[in-house]
């Protein structure tokens, strides 16, 4: 990460607490609802995705280890795991590919030009939110197709989590739902992680002794807020996270255009 100012610094610190506490929270959305600030503070994608990848092998893995834990010691054969593994197993072997075929376009592409892919993408969840339509799959064909789209966006910029909901949301119970997601997101990350090794991409590794413990902040706060938002419904909450996302997602591709 280059020489940034003292402000840019401070954003980006509250950023990834607030990605800490959506990725505790619900289970998804770390990327998605703060990569787009976090390119506006800073226009440069491969920066900002080791940081955000190793963030969720850390955080996943605590998240379901401790829920399991408890699930244990609360005893019961049918809590012992808060994860759907023989799920996770089906879809797999759907994903891999086009995910590995993600990760080669966003090594290869220009920053530039994945920035503005990112925007694109953002702005059309941004409006599934806004107007309260989520994506829905309601065939098998169409969830095949919505975790093969998923998989490609989640190698290239790790925000096809949305997409990937609108299948796993249906198949999974909604107890098991958040830590399924995160054991699916630790495989498909630590994918990404190797490839990065591998390209030789920057980890940014000096930059996640002051930036992990802001998204530990974030995550702990999550995780007291995460029973609350099982119980409610928050229509009104993801239609103020839409309009600012679009909002962030047009000046972005606008900054990328100039």
């Amino acid at each position: 990460m280059t020489e940034l100012a003292v402000y840019q610094y401070l954003l980006i610190g509250l950023i990834f607490i607030w990605s800490g506490f959506v990725r505790s929270g619900l289970g998804f959305g770390g990327a998605v609802l703060s990569l787009p600030f976090l390119l506006l503070v800073h226009d440069e994608p491969l920066v900002f995705l080791p940081i955000i990848s190793v963030h969720l092998l850390v955080f996943s893995s605590l998240t379901i280890a401790m829920n399991n834990r408890h699930a244990v010691a609360g005893g019961g054969a049918e809590s012992v795991s808060t994860v759907d593994w023989a799920y996770l197993r089906r879809i797999l072997p759907i994903m891999i590919v086009p995910k590995l075929v993600g990760v080669v376009g966003l090594i290869t592409l220009p920053g530039g030009v994945l920035s503005a892919i990112i925007f694109v993408i953002v702005s059309v969840y941004s409006l599934t939110y806004i107007f309260n339509r989520p994506f829905r799959s309601r065939s098998p064909f169409v969830d095949v197709l919505f975790l093969v789209v998923g998989a490609y966006i989640s190698g290239t910029s790790l925000i096809g989590a949305p997409l990937i909901i609108a299948v796993m949301a249906q198949h999974v119970a909604r107890e098991k739902l958040r830590d399924t997601l995160l054991a699916l997101w630790f495989i498909m990350v630590g994918i990404k992680l190797v490839a990065f090794i591998w390209a030789g991409v920057d980890l940014q590794l000096v930059h996640h002794l002051w930036l992990l413990p802001c998204a530990a902040v974030g995550h702990v706060i999550g995780l007291r807020a995460h029973n609350k938002m099982l119980q409610a419904e928050t229509p009104t909450f993801f239609r103020i996270v839409g309009a600012v996302l679009l909002t962030v997602s047009v000046l972005g591709m606008w900054q990328s255009l100039a």
